[in-house]
């Protein structure tokens, strides 16, 4: 299904004359479609180990204007958007003034504008991602304790598209997905996933840290470059890092 999806949009980006460079999480490395200016990064189909147990799965776009993804910054994208594939199918987009949502109309076979002005606030809503960091990490530990006795909401589904997405429509919450020592940078890619979802949500009024610096500052060294990610509401943001900085 991945490779599918992978396909499916990449087949889609070679009709486009604009788009010259194309990465994804399904290639080796960049690849050239063209003359263009722009180069489109993608997860094809984020939460892919949930789609036999018929969950939401999605998709994360980044686009930039470059020859090359190697040593851009998040903060260098012209626009990031994320397809939900769920009860209904949306579309999060920014192209840097705010965030739109557009839902499809299956009669139309269309998107439809469908609200912006979408506001990240405080409040008990938590998404904790790798779990398994609380036997060698007392510090996650102990922020997992916070958020319980906190009696906030959990609202984890195993997929990066749906948490985030629920944190944008919701207006408020924290997802968190930390470094350990099997996996000291975590598992989530600075390229496709972390850096578009970033501008997502810093777009909606929220942040995005890897526990000591803005994720959208961070540069792309590896293609494969992974990042522990705290995306959300500001303060719970900064809670993560003041928490986890040890």
């Amino acid at each position: 299904l991945d490779v599918f999806s992978n396909k499916l949009i990449i087949d889609n980006l070679q009709h486009n004359s604009q788009v010259g460079l194309v990465s994804s999480e399904e290639l080796d490395g960049e690849v050239k479609l063209g003359n263009g200016d722009y180069g489109v990064c993608l997860d094809p189909l984020d939460g892919s180990s949930l789609a036999d147990v018929n969950l939401t799965v999605g998709t994360i776009i980044g686009v930039y204007k470059t020859k090359s993804f190697i040593g851009v910054k998040g903060s260098e994208q012209l626009a990031a958007m994320v397809g939900e594939y769920g009860p209904s199918t949306l579309i999060f987009l920014t192209v840097g003034n705010g965030v739109a949502k557009f839902i499809l109309d299956p009669d139309k076979e269309e998107f439809v504008f469908a609200g912006d002005g979408f506001k990240i606030n405080e409040g008990k809503m938590f998404a904790p991602g790798n779990l398994r960091a609380c036997k060698s990490r007392s510090d996650y530990l102990e922020l997992i304790n916070y958020w319980c006795k906190e009696q906030y909401t959990l609202r984890y589904s195993g997929g990066m598209v749906p948490d985030i997405a629920a944190i944008i429509l919701k207006g408020q919450g924290i997802f968190a997905y930390p470094g350990y020592e099997e996996a000291p940078e975590g598992k989530l890619r600075l390229l496709f996933e972390c850096a578009p979802m970033s501008m997502l949500v810093e777009q909606a009024g929220g942040s995005a840290s890897d526990g000591v610096r803005r994720i959208l500052d961070k540069p792309i060294i590896d293609l494969t470059q992974r990042s522990p990610i705290f995306i959300g509401s500001k303060m719970e943001v900064e809670r993560c890092n003041k928490m986890l900085n040890s």
